[in-house]
């Protein structure tokens, strides 16, 4: 009777805690489900609040492939996203795998040199990056939208915390098995490290996806556009159709939605520093 009573009192004590999780997980669902409302709705129907779906998905889907280059816009998103967190991800884990398993006194001023550039706004290098792709003849190109972030103190950053984790007598062994220091990176870091690639491939592919600003400034052919950049042209104008408008917004998220319940998993744990 006193093991059920003092259960019974614990389920009590946490009823304000569930209550609690139920209002914030509710309030966090709510505005992914009003998007996907809003695209079934007509812009009046949104613009006066409604929130129950309507019928009017399938016209808002037409409008959206009859008069914007919906596929073209997704299709550059997706190349752009992919070959960026690629690049991004074989180049800041090789220097985060020699910040921290290769010792020398120049290193860490070099580490801090970059640690201060994450100080600097993107918007006070804009300019010299643009002249600088654009003598280079980079403009409107897959290499001028990724070459500015495929090297991010951050990710080097991660990459550098997570590596000491990383068993240095293991490549001890291994150089003594006559590995060099690549095979040992391509045999031994990259697969111990799954989980820290996976977090970074979360961060970079949602960030390239969501890019904006830069696209912007760089893309100037309508043909190279990405998704950011055609809805903010849906929102432009002297009319907003809202029902449009939030299909385009539904289209844009669903792909890096995907991309993180597929990878949740190994994302929790690279953030944590795990290493397998």
């Amino acid at each position: 009777m006193t093991e059920k009573k003092n259960k019974s009192m614990i389920q009590r004590r946490l009823i304000p805690t569930y209550i609690f999780l139920i209002i914030v997980s509710f309030l966090s669902v709510f505005p992914f489900y009003w998007m996907i409302s809003a695209a079934t709705n007509e812009s009046i129907d949104v613009a006066r609040g409604k929130i129950v779906p309507g019928s009017y998905a399938l016209q808002n889907f037409q409008n959206l492939i009859q008069n914007n280059n919906l596929w073209g816009a997704m299709g550059n998103s997706f190349l752009y996203a992919v070959v960026q967190t690629v690049l991004a991800l074989l180049i800041c884990s090789l220097a985060g795998f020699g910040f921290e398993l290769y010792h020398d006194k120049g290193k860490d001023i070099v580490f801090t040199v970059l640690l201060l550039a994450m100080m600097i706004p993107q918007v006070a290098t804009m300019i010299p990056l643009f002249r600088m792709l654009s003598t280079l003849k980079l403009l409107n190109s897959v290499w001028g939208f990724i070459l500015p972030s495929i090297s991010t103190p951050f990710l080097i950053m991660m990459f550098r915390q997570n590596s000491r984790n990383f068993p240095i007598d293991t490549m001890e062994a291994a150089r003594i098995d006559g590995l060099n220091e690549f095979q040992i990176f391509y045999r031994m870091y990259m697969p111990m490290m799954k989980a820290t690639y996976a977090a970074a491939a979360v961060i970079t592919f949602m960030n390239a996806w969501n890019a904006y600003l830069w696209p912007r400034v760089i893309l100037t052919n309508p043909d190279a556009q990405t998704m950011p950049m055609l809805i903010a042209n849906l929102a432009s104008g002297y009319t907003t159709d809202y029902g449009l408008l939030m299909m385009g917004v539904l289209f844009c998220s669903v792909p890096t939605m995907i991309v993180f319940f597929v990878l949740q998993k190994q994302f929790a744990e690279g953030i944590t520093g795990a290493v397998k």
